[in-house]
Order: C-alpha cells, then sequence, then structure tokens
C-alpha cells in the first residue's frame, strides 16, 4: 500500500510508520479479510430479533386464528386453533359480499385517500426539503425550526379548528376533507430535508444553474432523482398510515366510509360477532402486507441511506 494513501486513511503518523517500515524492507501490505465488514453476530443477537419478530408477526397470526374461527370456538377457548382453517375465507367472502356495509366502495375511497395522499406528501416534502436542504432565503432557519415543532403538537388539538374549517368548505363527508390536510407533514419534510442535505452535491445544483435551469427545473430533473430512496420509504410510511386512519375520517366522514370504518358496522345491536370482526381486521391488513412483502428491500435501502445521509 503506497503512502499517500495510508496518509489519506489513517493520517500523518501511519505514513511516518509506514515509511520507517518500508526502509527496513517491510512495508505495509494490504490484505483484505473475510471478516473485514466485522464480526459475525452472536447468538445473543439472533434470540433477540427472533423475540422481536416473534412480537412483531404475533398480532395478525392471532387475527387470522380468531378469523378462521366461530363465534362458539371463541367463546371456549382463547386460541381455538394453531393454525388458520377454511373459515378465514368464508368469512372473508362473508364481508366482501354484505351489502350493508358497502366494503368495495369504501376499498375504493381508501385507495383514492391513501394514494393521493402518499404522492402529494413525497412530492411537496422533497421539494420543501429540497428548499431547506440547499436553497437559501431569508428566515430559511426559523422556519425550519417551526415545521419541526409543530410535530409536538398532538393531533387531537387540531380536530375542533380543523372541523370547523372542512364545515366551512362543504367537505363535511367528502373524501377531500381526508385528502386536502394531509398532502404535506412536518415528518416528510424533517426526512426529506436530512436526506438532501448529503445526498444532492451544491456541484450539481451549480452545474444546473451554469446550463440555465430554473429553481423549479433544477428540483424535477435533480434533487427529485436523488431523492428516489428516502422518498419511497416516506410514501411507503404515509400510504400505511393513511391506509389506517381511523379517528380523523370518523369526525368527517357520514354516508362515505373507508375500510377501517367499516370493521365496526360488523357488529350486531347486541352481540358482535368477534370471528367475523377479525376476518375483516385481517383482510384490511393483507393489502399492506403484501406491499411489505414486495417493497421490503426498498424500504430497508430507503431508511439506510437515510440513516447514513442523515
Amino acid at each position: 500500500m503506497s503512502t499517500p494513501l495510508i496518509e489519506n486513511i489513517s493520517g500523518p503518523a501511519a505514513k511516518k510508520y509506514a515509511q520507517r517500515r518500508a526502509a527496513k524492507g517491510k512495508p505495509i501490505r494490504f490484505k483484505p479479510r473475510e471478516d473485514s465488514v466485522g464480526p459475525r453476530p452472536g447468538w445473543v443477537t439472533y434470540a433477540l430479533l427472533s423475540i422481536v419478530l416473534i412480537a412483531s408477526v404475533f398480532p395478525l397470526y392471532y387475527t387470522a386464528i380468531l378469523g378462521s374461527s366461530t363465534r362458539t370456538e371463541i367463546a371456549q377457548s382463547a386460541l381455538p386453533r394453531l393454525f388458520p382453517g377454511p373459515n378465514l375465507l368464508d368469512n372473508i367472502i362473508a364481508i366482501v359480499s354484505n351489502h350493508q356495509i358497502d366494503f368495495w366502495m369504501s376499498a375504493l375511497n381508501s385507495i383514492i385517500v391513501a394514494v393521493v395522499v402518499s404522492a402529494a406528501t413525497v412530492f411537496f416534502s422533497t421539494l420543501a426539503g429540497f428548499s431547506f436542504a440547499k436553497l437559501g432565503f431569508r428566515g430559511k432557519n426559523g422556519l425550519y425550526v417551526f415545521v419541526i415543532a409543530t410535530l409536538v403538537i398532538p393531533m387531537q388539538l387540531g380536530t375542533v379548528p380543523m372541523f370547523i374549517m372542512m364545515n366551512e368548505f362543504g367537505w363535511i363527508d367528502s373524501l377531500a376533507a381526508l385528502i386536502v390536510p394531509s398532502l404535506v407533514g412536518a415528518f416528510g419534510v424533517f426526512w426529506m430535508t436530512q436526506y438532501l442535505k448529503e445526498a444532492l452535491p451544491y456541484e450539481l445544483i451549480e452545474a444546473a444553474r451554469v446550463d440555465g435551469a430554473s429553481v423549479l427545473r433544477t428540483f424535477w430533473s435533480i434533487a427529485l432523482p436523488a431523492a428516489r430512496p428516502a422518498a419511497a420509504t416516506l410514501a411507503l410510511f404515509t400510504f400505511v398510515g393513511s391506509w389506517n386512519e381511523f379517528f380523523w375520517p370518523s369526525v368527517v366522514l357520514r354516508s362515505q366510509k373507508t375500510l377501517p370504518l367499516v370493521i365496526p358496522q360488523l357488529s350486531g345491536a347486541f352481540t358482535a360477532d368477534h370471528a367475523l370482526i377479525m376476518s375483516g381486521v385481517f383482510l384490511i391488513a393483507l393489502p399492506l402486507l403484501v406491499a411489505f412483502v414486495f417493497l421490503g428491500k426498498q424500504l430497508v435501502a430507503g431508511v439506510m441511506a437515510g440513516a447514513v445521509k442523515g
């Protein structure tokens, strides 16, 4: 290994040490090691990861177990069976074909809201992150601190004024009441700002300016592609949060429903069919499970990229 490379890696002292060894005829030779990436984790690490995995998967597994049981089996035992049975499919078919809850319209509403909110959050958060990370304007730091400070305010505190605004706009019982207030969030702005600070070199921005590109053109052609890993992770998190949202839709929706609002309607006036309810819960969680299976690598890559860049 050359002494200039040693100096760049380990400093001047390491360079002098390498020169002394080279003068004695014992130059430093670099040999890549198989364990250069670090030691292999021990059994304690695997045991802890196994516990976390079981704790994470068990609620979904238990939901599938209860959903595949009958009301009598649930009344007799807290764990009616060890593996899901054929009743799960029968209960799902009963939910989908139930005309009282209008399952397919509720599913369409959930898809529209989740997709639009995810796309808008990614676009506006990336645009704001690009502005805070790479553009200079008066009051930038104070505005950024103000945006981040909104994260400490509970959403429930803004329910009453937000409801009044939606009522003034005539958006009660409309999907606009779910979409417009969620077009961008403070967490998304923080996430994209921290990522773009390191992922987007100033040299690219200066080169775009020299070529005559406007700020929006620079954002669209340079910043947005550079933010793709973090944007994919933000989109997935936003989609999950919007898909599972229950509190705000229950406040502003009346005749229209989303999937989380359909589940309480499966209960009767005096008795609750827990098997049917658990089947509905599993049915709502199933699309998210499929999304995580197919987009798991992209999610991990985005999280790791954000951790390294931020």
